[in-house]
This record gives C-alpha cells, structure tokens and sequence, in this order.
C-alpha cells in the first residue's frame, strides 16, 4: 500500500472501578512510522491498545483514523478498516500447518471460515498468496509444517504473517520479542524494519535495545499517564525518563 494513513488518540481515558488506567493519553501513528509504547509494568500500554485496537471502548477521548471518528466501532470493524493487533487474528491454531493457518486469516478477513480448510476448499490462490507471506516475514519452513513444529521464533513470524493477511495499515504488536532468543529477537527487529515502509506499527516493547534501534518515535507512560514523547534521542535524555527508570536502569 502506498497512501499514508494516520491512526489518532485523543485524551483517552480508562478506569477500572477505582482505577485510573490511562489518564487522557494522546498517540498518533501513521504509514512507514514505528512508535514505540514503553514503561514499568502496570503503565497502562496493553489497555491503551486495547483501547486503540476496539476491544476495549475508553471512558472519554477519540480515536481517530485519518481523521474520521472511529471511538464507537468495534474490533472486528476496526480489522476491516485496516488496524490489526497480533492476537486478534494470529494466534495459531495447533492443528493446522503454518499455511493453512495464514490462509484462515486470509479467509476470516474475508468474511469466510475455517470449513473451507477442513473441506479442502481452499484454493490454489490463497495457498499462493499465503506462501508469499510466509516468505516476506522469513519464516524458513516448509508452509506445510505443522505448527507444533514450530520453534517460538517461527510462531512469532507465523503470526505476523497471520496479521499481515489482514492487509493492515496499522499494526499494534504488544510485546512480539518476549521469549525470544537473542538471535531470533535480532531476525524479528529486521523483519519489522521491513515491513514498516508499508504499515504504521504501535511497538510495545520491554527490549530498550530494540526499541531505541527501531522505533522513529517513542511514548513512556507511567500510571496510566504520558511522561514523555519523543525521538529516541529525546527519551533518551530527558530527566523525567532517566527517573523513571532509575529502579530497572536507563534506557539505552
């Protein structure tokens, strides 16, 4: 895809009965922009792409996508409009082969299920299209490999190639390289250089090494609420950040 799109948040706030989970956060992202979402466990990133991603509706604040309203639709809608978060359709399903299950995704974002996989109603352009996505995340197995299979490197390519069927242009990846190798963090990190020049990625990410290579722009939220934003460089030196992280060390 070639046309920029912008994916916005205004003010958004959450509680949880007496808790304050985001505190009127602003985020914007958009094509060919990596922004990376980081603080202390508990700092409210997983909610707020809850929130972003329609599973989870904000008690006030907008999220906007190129500028039109979308706080009100729903998860499934948000698929359609091209704003895919890694679970909602890439957990893999352990009976199926790791093409079977891209062409699932391809499938689902049709509109169409899993029957036409256990008919053998998938046809030869799915299978096609599905091998391509495979090939374009690195996944270095034969597509007819089941996914038990799989190393925890290979399923965490799979699932970006589950997310990528979606054809996105907004992808919000909440931890990808937790459990990862070293060596299959630094396959992972190049895999998302890759593919950014097509999509805007939302990054939450605990690998400050990652973070502070990859993203164009980072976020730090503690309690809920926004420390920081930035360029790598500018989180890097800022006061309130090197605080904040004093307890774990700086970020790198």
């Amino acid at each position: 895809m070639s046309e920029t799109v912008t994916l916005e948040a205004n003010g958004l706030d959450k509680h949880f009965g007496n808790l304050h989970v985001t505190w009127y956060v602003d985020l914007a992202v958009q094509t060919g922009v990596i922004h990376a979402l980081i603080g202390p466990n508990g700092a409210g990133k997983t909610t707020l792409l809850s929130q972003l991603s329609g599973e989870l509706p904000p008690d006030s604040g907008t999220v906007l996508l190129d500028g039109v309203d979308i706080t009100d639709v729903g998860l499934s809608s948000r698929v359609d409009l091209g704003i895919c978060r890694s679970f909602q359709t890439s957990s893999p399903f352990p009976d199926f082969t790791a093409r079977e299950n891209v062409v699932l995704a391809l499938l689902a974002s049709e509109g169409r299920g899993m029957g036409l996989i256990r008919g053998g109603g998938s046809d030869q352009d799915h299978n096609r299209i599905a091998d391509d996505l495979l090939s374009d995340v690195g996944l270095d197995v034969d597509g007819s490999t089941p996914v038990p299979e799989l190393d925890h490197g290979a399923i965490r390519q799979l699932e970006i190639a589950m997310a990528l069927a979606t054809d996105p242009s907004i992808l919000l990846l909440d931890e990808p390289m937790a459990g990862l190798a070293p060596g299959e963090v630094e396959g992972l990190a190049d895999l998302l250089g890759h593919i950014r020049s097509d999509h805007g990625i939302i990054l939450v990410e605990h690998d400050m090494d990652v973070v502070f290579s990859l993203a164009d722009r980072i976020t730090v939220l503690s309690e809920g609420a926004v420390v920081a934003s930035g360029t790598p460089n500018e989180i890097r030196d800022d006061d309130r950040v090197q605080e904040l992280y004093l307890r774990e060390g700086d970020p790198q």
